[in-house]
């Protein structure tokens, strides 16, 4: 199934916290700068946000910034993987 250009800018974000690049309580950068930086337009940034809020992994505050929570969820198991019951 084909990506959309948010779920993979979400993805790189992601994979920034999860790797500790951007460590909890770190801020991410303006919504502007994540847009020219990624090649896209600013609603596309807006898009990947809300999809890594929803998954409770940043948090947005208004007129401050999108930050990574302090303890972000673990990250989803790939399917097929877990424990056989």
């Amino acid at each position: 199934m084909a990506e959309y250009e948010w779920q993979r800018i979400a993805r790189a974000i992601e994979e920034e916290i999860r790797s500790g690049r951007i460590p909890p309580g770190g801020a991410l950068s303006s919504i502007t700068r994540l847009a020219g930086t990624h090649g896209v337009a600013d609603r596309t940034i807006r898009r990947a946000l809300r999809d890594l809020r929803e998954r409770g992994l940043i948090e947005t505050l208004p007129h401050k910034g999108s930050y990574v929570v302090d303890t972000p969820p673990p990250a989803d198991k790939p399917e097929g993987e877990g424990t056989a019951d």
